[in-house]
């Protein structure tokens, strides 16, 4: 059986990518617009035909074309902002909870993960989870990513030459990511959230430092670490590094997984020690945009969950 796919907003970064990772697939079949993507009534044609459709669009067109379905068979998966935090949409991150995957597989509206809330999310909630770090606990988190995430205004700065080697952003800690990354923890205080930008096209480094002797029970680097392990056991594409690998690291690439769908979670911290930098390595476009978004798509139709994925 092939299943129709139409992607809205296909020329964009995280369409293009997206559109790469299925056009070679036979069980798959894409309805391109090409020169017809801009007319309304084709759109609307090609949301309301397609077995599953994935918007790769601004928040406020995510919601007008979500608002264009009809066809209640439609499966919907939105890379936008717009729908991270509602209710009535299931959190597109499979790894995130026991029950998360099931979830994606029988739902018709899936939000997919920002970039930053993936390494976050990832790192952060087994230990709310666990009680490592309490619900109301002051989190910090910084970040860095390609300029790839930035939209094309960005990517052309930096391309150009003209922009920095590193800029910090979000300044006003009002960045939009940070509801879904306080909500989908657990966490009841919202994240403070520093990201940054770096003159490379993609990767990311996402990283929560930690006081351990600071939090309930003065958990150790071994107890964190057990409870990563234990939260991401038989995954496919999340792996948490052992601490014999970390204690051997000197530093950490942020382009060491591009082109993959996979999420890599370290713990560095001296054993016995006081403190822990937990840090999450994706590809900003992969399992932080595009590859999730095939991952949920794949879930959702009941297909192989890594067709098409490295």
């Amino acid at each position: 059986m092939t299943h129709t796919i139409f992607i809205d907003g296909e020329a964009g970064t995280t369409g293009l990518e997206i559109r790469e990772r299925l056009e070679a697939r036979s069980d798959l079949e894409l309805l391109l617009l090409g020169d017809r993507r801009r007319d309304v009534e084709a759109r609307r044609e090609a949301l309301n035909s397609a077995d599953a459709v994935i918007l790769c669009l601004p928040d406020d067109a995510a919601i007008e074309a979500v608002g264009m379905i009809e066809n209640p068979a439609v499966r919907v998966i939105d890379a936008s902002t717009a729908f991270r935090v509602d209710p009535d949409w299931t959190y597109g991150f499979a790894e995130m909870a026991p029950d998360q995957r099931e979830a994606i597989a029988g739902s018709t509206r899936v939000s997919n993960p920002g970039c930053y809330p993936t390494g976050f999310i990832g790192l952060v909630r087994p230990l709310v989870s666990a009680g490592i770090i309490p619900a109301g606990w002051p989190v910090t988190v910084n970040a860095v990513s390609g300029y790839s995430g930035g939209g094309k205004a960005m990517i052309a700065e930096f391309e150009s030459g003209e922009a920095e080697a590193y800029r910090a952003y979000g300044l006003t800690l009002k960045h939009k990511h940070v509801p879904e990354m306080t909500l989908h923890t657990g966490l009841e205080r919202r994240v403070l959230f520093a990201p940054a930008v770096g003159s490379y096209r993609q990767g990311m480094l996402v990283e929560v430092p930690l006081h351990l002797s600071a939090l309930p029970g003065s958990p150790s680097v071994e107890v964190v670490h057990g409870a990563l392990v234990e939260a991401y056991a038989g995954q496919r594409f999340v792996e948490v590094a052992s601490l014999e690998e970390t204690e051997a690291m000197t530093g950490i690439d942020p382009e060491g997984l591009n082109g993959t769908n996979r999420l890599k979670l370290h713990v560095f911290g001296d054993r016995g020690g006081e403190q822990v930098r937990l840090v999450a390595l994706l590809d900003n476009l992969g399992k932080g945009a595009s590859g999730a978004a095939v991952q949920n798509l794949n879930l959702m139709l009941g297909l192989a969950e890594d067709a098409g994925l490295s």
